[in-house]
C-alpha cells in the first residue's frame, strides 16, 4: 500500500443507527402530493452509522459498532453486511420491542435522492448502552457520531471517546441543534453547506471559489462556538478544511471535487465521513484525511445503494496511481 491508504494503527468505534434502506428508483422526484412511476426498488442495509462503520471497514480501519436492531430479517440484514465488511458487531444489541430502523428513500435519473426514516430500534439506543460497550473505547483513536440516536446517547459517546483520548468525529446530520456540552467533546465537525448554515445561523456558506477571507470569517465563527477542526463538504463542489490548530497557512484548505458520473448520491455522505474517520485513525493530518475521503465518496455515488457501492483500499489507489488527484 502507498503511505496514503495504508491501514489503520488505531480502533475506530462507530456509535448510532443501523437501518433497512426501501428505495425506489424514479426518472425524477415527486412534488409535494404527486405521484410519478418508479422503475425499480430494492431493499438494502444502510443507517449512517452502519454504512460509516462499513465504509470505514472497507478502507482499512479496525472498526467496532455499538448500536441497535430488532429481531426481523432486516436486522439480520444489517449485522450480515456489517460483519461480511469486517466490522466488529458485538456491541450491536437486538432489541425484542422494536423492529428494526428503516429509511424509505427516492432516487432520481441524476442521481439526488430525498429519504424519511423510522428509528425504530435505534430510539432505544441509551447511554446505557454506551456505559456497557465502555471496553470498547478503551484505545480507540477515533469515535464516529452521527445525529440518528438520541442526543443523550451521542453525547455519553462523545464524553466515553473524550476520555479515552481518542478523536471524537461528529456527523452534525440529520441536522439538530448541539448542547454546547457536546460541542465541547467534539474533535472534528462534519457537516455539509446547509448544516453548517443551520449551525452558525447565518444565511449561506459560500462556495468553495469563495475569497480566501470570506471562508477565514466561516472559520472564527465556528472557533467561537467551541469547534476548532471543521470539514464542510459542498456535494460536487469538493469540500474546505477549517482547521484552526493548524500552523498558521494551512488553517483553510480547499479540496478539489473528483469527477464521476453519479448514479445514485444515498449515503456518499457516510462514505465520507467513515474514510474520514479510517484516515484520522491512521495518524493523517486532517486535510489529507478529506482529499481522501473526496475520493472514496465520490466512487460510492457510481454505483446503486449505499454500503454495497463503497469503495475499498484498492479502489481508491487506482484513482491515486491514474494521477487524477495527489493527496
Amino acid at each position: 500500500m502507498t503511505a496514503a491508504t495504508a491501514g489503520t494503527q488505531g480502533r475506530i468505534v462507530v456509535v448510532g443507527s443501523l437501518n433497512a434502506d426501501l428505495t425506489i428508483y424514479c426518472e425524477r422526484l415527486p412534488l409535494p402530493g404527486e405521484t410519478v412511476h418508479g422503475n425499480g426498488f430494492a431493499v438494502n442495509p444502510g443507517g449512517k452509522s452502519a454504512n460509516q462503520a462499513v465504509a470505514a471497514s472497507l478502507l482499512g480501519g479496525n472498526v467496532s459498532l455499538v448500536g441497535a436492531v430488532g429481531v426481523d430479517a432486516n436486522g439480520d440484514m444489517l449485522l450480515s453486511s456489517a460483519a461480511g465488511a469486517g466490522v466488529d458487531i458485538s456491541g450491536v444489541r437486538t432489541s425484542a420491542t422494536e423492529a428494526t430502523g428503516v429509511a424509505v428513500i427516492a432516487v432520481d435519473s441524476s442521481g439526488e435522492n430525498n429519504i424519511i426514516i423510522s428509528a425504530g430500534a435505534n430510539g432505544t439506543l441509551s447511554p446505557a448502552d454506551v456505559a456497557a460497550a465502555a471496553e470498547t473505547f478503551d484505545g480507540a483513536a477515533v469515535v464516529c457520531l452521527c445525529l440518528e440516536v438520541s442526543l443523550d446517547t451521542v453525547e455519553a459517546a462523545a464524553r466515553a471517546g473524550h476520555d479515552a483520548g481518542a478523536t471524537v468525529l461528529l456527523n452534525l446530520s440529520p441536522y439538530a441543534e448541539i448542547p454546547q456540552q457536546l460541542a465541547d467533546l467534539t474533535d472534528v465537525l462534519l457537516v455539509n453547506a446547509h448544516e453548517a448554515s443551520l449551525f452558525l445561523g447565518s444565511a449561506e456558506i459560500p462556495g468553495s471559489d469563495a475569497d480566501v477571507n470570506v471562508w477565514e470569517a466561516v472559520r472564527l465563527h465556528f472557533a467561537e462556538r467551541g469547534l476548532q477542526r471543521v470539514l464542510v463538504t459542498l456535494g460536487a463542489h469538493g469540500s474546505v478544511v477549517l482547521d484552526s490548530l493548524a500552523p498558521a497557512g494551512q488553517q483553510l484548505v480547499r479540496v478539489a471535487p473528483i469527477k464521476v458520473k453519479a448514479v445514485d448520491t444515498t449515503g456518499a455522505g457516510d462514505a465520507f465521513t467513515g474514510a474520514v474517520a479510517a484516515r484520522l485513525a491512521a495518524g493523517a493530518p486532517l486535510a489529507d484525511a478529506a482529499a481522501f475521503a473526496s475520493i472514496a465518496a465520490a466512487l460510492a455515488t457510481t454505483r446503486k445503494g449505499t454500503q454495497a457501492a463503497y469503495p475499498e483500499v484498492a479502489d481508491v489507489e487506482r484513482v491515486l496511481a491514474s494521477g487524477a488527484v495527489a493527496l
